[in-house]
């Protein structure tokens, strides 16, 4: 198996380590770098990501702490593959849930993860949060607004550190799709939905379980408020 290819830094700070994490991290979340692919080799990849090797197993000790990589002589580093209860809970079908029904789920559930999150979330899962606000702007088109949302979510997931968790979440994306469309065909839902994220970020960064859960609470209210306002 050839080892995947990782795209370079696209920015620096001081904390060198966390901004690596945070960039490699985020690939395996999103699926860019998907379980199971193998990582280049450790001098290859400093290479690539132009940092010294030191930094580099920093950073990588992070995502093995996480349980997102595994690291065997001669084997080198992949990706963790899915467990049978992630790939059972994917196996659903799409049409498996009713829009409204899953969006009551959603409802439910995300407070909870937010809460999680804000007790869980290290450096660089604060760092991507906030490199996803920053690329987010009322102005931008629907579509683009959408992914920005559907990245933030997923990181927020992502950052509760159970692999069921966002295996769920990104059920219930497909499943709340349309809605999901709907909140962003407006500058108006597109400014309230990048305020609703803004309050889930800060609760978060304050590792604030109760102000995260209140948030991402407020935030759904206030999406499914708007979507009735326009359809009524």
């Amino acid at each position: 198996m050839c080892p995947v290819d990782i795209p370079p830094l696209s920015r620096r700070s001081e904390n060198i380590p966390v901004v690596l994490a945070a960039h490699l991290e985020r690939l395996i979340a999103t699926g860019e770098i998907s379980p199971g692919d193998r990582l280049p080799s450790e001098r290859e990849l400093a290479a690539t990501l132009s940092v010294s090797r030191a930094t580099l197993r920093e950073a990588m000790h992070e995502l093995e702490s996480k349980h997102l990589i595994e690291r065997r002589p001669g084997r080198g580093t992949t990706v963790v593959g899915r467990s049978d209860a992630v790939r059972e809970l994917l196996d659903l079908p799409a049409s498996v849930a009713d829009e409204q029904h899953a969006a009551d789920l959603r409802a439910l559930v995300e407070p909870s993860v937010a809460g999680l999150a804000a007790q869980r979330a290290t450096a660089s899962n604060l760092l991507q949060l906030r490199e996803v606000l920053a690329r987010t702007s009322p102005d931008l088109r629907p579509e683009r607004s959408l992914e920005c949302d559907i990245e933030f979510h997923l990181l927020v997931a992502h950052a509760a550190g159970n692999p069921l968790i966002t295996t769920l979440h990104t059920l219930m994306t497909d499943w709340t799709m349309d809605i999901r469309r709907h909140s962003h065909s407006t500058k108006e839902a597109r400014r309230s939905s990048l305020a609703g994220h803004v309050a889930v970020y800060r609760a978060i960064e304050e590792h604030d379980a109760a102000a995260a859960r209140a948030a991402m609470t407020e935030h759904l209210t206030a999406v499914r408020g708007l979507i009735a306002k326009e359809t009524h």
